[in-house]
């Protein structure tokens, strides 16, 4: 064999495995993209918000996948549960008089194997109670599974302070 065609071939091998690594990667789950499930993600993520707006306790509770499985770290306290973050949500938001506001700012969703989602953003909430206007402004992450009825549900929830720096 002549030198330029050995050339050529050992070209021709590195373009394909690197070609085939390539692919490999975007197409394992993790880099892959899912613009169906992300679109599904959106959709449940405003049902979540008009329900706090409406006031549909019950209605926000079930966007939850209570369970052993659940957990929630929130403003550095130790982790919890469902039942914790049950009675919170409950008593927290079934207290709101009116939302003011409700931004997810710089929302970013990520999705995994078409059936988990981890979606982060800086909140921007502000909740009127009795005589207290509360702004939230944290670093919120939310971990979602699909159910076998195909619903994103929230199986983690983490909740710290955003820096003003």
């Amino acid at each position: 064999m002549n030198s330029l065609y050995k050339i050529f071939l050992i070209g021709t091998l590195l373009t394909s495995l690197i070609c085939t690594a390539c692919q490999a990667q975007s197409n394992d789950g993790i880099a892959a993209e899912y613009p169906a499930e992300k679109a599904e993600i959106m959709q449940t993520w405003n049902e979540i918000v008009e329900s706090v707006k409406a006031g549909d306790i019950d209605k926000l509770i079930s966007f939850h996948a209570y369970g052993p499985k659940f957990t929630e770290f929130k403003q550095g306290a130790p982790r919890n549960g469902g039942v914790e973050n049950e009675a919170f949500e409950r008593g927290v938001f079934g207290s709101v008089l009116e939302v003011v506001r409700m931004d997810a700012n710089d929302l970013k969703i990520a999705v995994y194997h078409e059936n988990v989602a981890v979606v982060t953003f800086h909140s921007d909430f502000h909740l009127q109670f009795e005589e207290e206007l509360a702004v939230v402004n944290d670093q919120i992450s939310l971990v979602f599974a699909k159910n076998n009825q195909g619903d994103w549900k929230i199986v983690h929830e983490h909740h710290s302070p955003l820096s003003q720096s």
